[in-house]
């Protein structure tokens, strides 16, 4: 009987938390669903103590009504069906036990209403709705594909080559013996997040290699050289880069490279060297490594033993702050590795979000890649100004910025960028005609001039952060009429587009949509947006959606969904707080996508995590209470603006998404048709949750993939700590390893001195999305009986 009270007194507390936020809920315009289920479990609690038949007899009805509801809200799917009615399951265990002898055929009764339901519950495990099957053809379409300048062994630039096609053309990993890598090496390069580091220190870089040596860089800029065999290290340049709490960012994504005038195949064979290479003389060098450092500098060191260059710029240092209209410390910096083409190192950078209407500019310089002289600047507020800027002059305050990774076309004599926003992001009343144009687009500019080719915009007057984030992918493509050299770029929003990269027009349908109005006062929204016929758009949220772990958090989550501004994408920002959904995390961001040249499809880790955005008045005068300026995420202060931003991702009071998985995917499309053609589940939350549990949910993530020739992919990316292998041709996971941190980078792959593949992961986390951090690069080949 003290059982049975005490049973009795959960129902009861249960049943008014779910009458309060019911009420709540119903009062904004949400489902009655929680309101009832309160009136019921108070009601069974009363009941339970006395009238256990009469109990049971209404618990069963609300258990089959819970199921019927969930089927009808979110479909035959485990996991939003499992937060409905799971955890009433569970709760129904006391209510099993007969009241008495008597009374057993009741509680048979209801057992039976209970397995039922239960096993209607377990059968949506055999079903997945969310996964599409299929084949991607696996007929080599381009026999001959253009891939760039890395010979075949090596891995020249961050895409592999310039056309950042993430694409390698080694093919003795295969489908059948995927199975069989084991770990080669294991190296740490000891530079780890500082007490004092800014919130998302992160190691996202992928390896260079050239000859027989690897060449990476670290979070704070150093650039490690080691022995592409066995990953001992060669030398270590340490750039001096000191802590700076105001940036947004302290990554590095990759260095670039400069071969030697005799061309790639005349590199000088990399020696060990017995002291650290910051001790090392400036020396003249013939190849040169550029490392892009995050208290703005380009420094050009000596592939061969990691000292400075003496003919570049001021003994091997570039101080990237020159001409800056405003020089604020931390504000401005470079995290992609720049360009090298045609004699010319192509630099962009970062402009910190939101944290002053007053910032420097987004201009992108070319230099002399063997002096450093400046040949040309193009800065999207003044685009016709290309010639170098004159000493004294200044580039425009806080024009568009293109902070991730550009590709080029030595051939057409094009090299391209993805851009970015003016700060502040969500406030457009800054903004000028030329900056309207050119943000959040691709940008194709005359590698000799700097002048403009063509400009494609993904999104109108963004009021989001919807940057483009990824370096585009060139290949040529088969088309009805006929080969076309084609240019592939993903977005935050989830779109990918393919144009025609010598003149910049579609090649897949792009139409016009209607958008949301109602934008602030002062500001405006455009009234269409663009949409590729090739996307991976998800469909509006709606108040269904809403998930938790429990049916307490999930009530909360539909309380804040319906407390919040949303009409669907693009709704913009409000004092009131809107949903941003895709968010600005992005279906896809800088790890981009890979594509197959020859075979002329693609792989991709789209993503889906809603995010809420809230402009926060700034009273005249005054700061705005509380942390600010703590990354991109937080509130941000917008100095000299009418408002701050508040942008967080849109979660439970158990700090999981709220909406429904999955929330991360690998997907597979043919480029030709703009056919999706397989999209998969990726991930679990085994490093997500209290318990390691390894349940393949499908899990946000941030880096990219490679394609090798056999049809094999790599990926890690997400916020589970492992390194996986795919097929392309179905997207079935083949392989998988542990990895001793979050490996929130590209990985790369090479052949070693004796003619092995290896594949290459660097592992360090991401701070700002939680993954193990760390200091680790790891690499693995075939065992040798699989070699054999």
């Amino acid at each position: 009987m003290v059982a049975m009270v005490i049973f009795s007194i959960i129902f009861i507390l249960l049943g008014l938390a779910f009458l309060v936020g019911g009420i709540w809920l119903l009062t904004l315009g949400g489902s009655f669903y929680y309101l009832v289920a309160g009136l019921v479990l108070v009601t069974v609690g009363g009941l339970l103590p006395v009238r256990r038949v009469a109990a049971q007899a209404l618990y069963a009805v609300f258990l089959v009504a819970t199921l019927l509801w969930g089927l009808w809200e979110s479909g035959y799917d485990w996991w939003p069906l499992a937060t409905r009615i799971g955890w009433f399951l569970l709760l129904a265990i006391p209510l099993l036990i007969p009241a008495s002898k008597q009374r057993r055929g009741a509680a048979i009764t209801f057992g039976g209403v209970w397995a039922l339901c239960g096993l209607a519950l377990l059968g949506s495990l055999l079903n997945s709705p969310h996964t599409i099957e299929g084949r991607l053809g696996e007929q080599v379409v381009n026999e001959q594909p253009d891939l760039g300048e890395s010979p075949e062994a090596d891995w020249l630039a961050w895409g592999r080559s310039n056309l950042g096609q993430r694409y390698s053309p080694l093919g003795q990993i295969t489908p059948d013996n995927v199975g069989q890598l084991e770990e080669a090496w294991r190296y740490q390069t000891g530079d780890t997040k500082q007490p004092d580091d800014t919130g998302e220190t992160t190691y996202e870089a992928t390896p260079l290699k050239v000859g027989n040596t690897l060449y990476l860089c670290t979070p704070h800029n150093w650039l490690v050289a080691l022995n592409a065999d066995t990953g001992q290290e060669r030398w270590v340049y340490k750039a001096g880069v000191g802590p700076n709490s105001q940036r947004q960012h302290q990554t590095c994504r990759g260095v670039s490279y400069l071969p030697p005038e005799g061309g790639v195949e005349g590199a000088p064979e990399v020696q060990n060297i017995g002291r650290p290479a910051e001790d090392q003389p400036s020396v003249s060098c013939d190849a040169h490594l550029y490392l892009p450092t995050a208290d703005a500098r380009l420094l050009a060191l000596d592939p061969e033993t990691g000292a400075r260059c003496e003919g570049f710029a001021q003994q091997g240092e570039l101080d990237l702050m020159h001409n800056m209209p405003y020089t604020q410390s931390g504000f401005y910096y470079s995290t992609s590795p720049p360009v090298v083409a045609n004699g010319l190192v192509v630099v962009a950078g970062a402009v910190n979000d939101n944290y002053d209407i007053n910032s420097p500019s987004g201009v992108i310089r070319a230099y002399d890649a063997r002096t450093g002289e400046l040949r040309w600047n193009w800065d999207p507020a003044s685009p016709e100004q290309t010639d170098p800027i004159a000493e004294g002059e200044v580039y425009s305050t806080s024009s568009p910025n293109s902070w991730s990774v550009a590709s080029a076309d030595e051939a057409l004599g094009l090299i391209y960028f993805p851009m970015g926003n003016r700060t502040p992001d969500q406030l457009g009343m800054y903004r000028t005609e030329n900056e309207e144009r050119f943000a959040s687009s691709v940008v194709a500019l005359e590698l000799d001039t700097g002048q403009v080719a063509w400009v494609q915009q993904f999104v109108h007057h963004d009021l989001w952060d919807m940057d483009t984030p990824a370096q585009p992918s060139l290949l040529d493509l088969d088309t009805d009429q006929g080969r076309q050299p084609a240019l592939v770029i993903p977005t935050k929003q989830g779109d990918v587009y393919v144009l025609n990269r010598e003149t910049g027009k579609p090649i897949l349908p792009v139409e016009e949509v209607p958008a949301p109005e109602g934008a602030i006062k002062g500001d405006y929204t455009a009234s269409t947006q663009p949409v590729s016929s090739l996307n991976f758009n998800p469909d509006p949220l709606r108040e269904a959606d809403m998930w938790g772990a429990t049916p307490l958090d999930q009530m909360a989550c539909r309380i804040r969904f319906q407390s919040l501004q949303y009409e669907g994408r693009y709704t913009p920002p409000s004092e009131q707080g809107t949903i941003v959904y895709p968010g600005n995390f992005g279906v896809f961001n800088w790890g981009s996508i890979a594509v197959d040249p020859q075979r002329q499809v693609m792989f991709g880790m789209p993503l889906y995590m809603a995010f809420v955005s809230r402009l926060v008045p700034n009273e005249e005068g005054s700061e705005p209470s509380g942390p600010v300026n703590q990354g991109e995420q937080g509130l941000n202060s917008n100095a000299g603006a009418p408002y701050s931003v508040e942008l967080k991702p849109l979660m439970s009071p158990l700090d999981i998404p709220c909406q429904q998985p999955p929330w991360g995917y690998v997907a597979g499309a043919d480029l030709r048709t703009g056919e999706v053609i397989w999209k998969r589940r990726n991930g679990t939350v085994e490093d997500m949750s209290p318990i390691p549990v390894p349940l393949r949910l499908g899990v946000p993530g941030i880096g990219g993939p490679v394609i090798t020739a056999s049809g094999v992919v790599f990926l890690a990316a997400t916020v589970d700590d492992y390194i996986r292998a795919y097929d392309l041709t179905t997207g079935e996971q083949l392989w998988r390893a542990r990895l001793p941190a979050g490996g929130q980078a590209t990985p790369m792959t090479y052949l070693n001195s004796k003619g092995e593949q290896m594949v290459v992961q660097v592992a360090g986390g991401h701070g700002s999305i939680g993954t193990t951090l760390g200091d680790y690069v790891v690499a693995w080949k075939l065992s040798d009986e699989a070699g054999q």
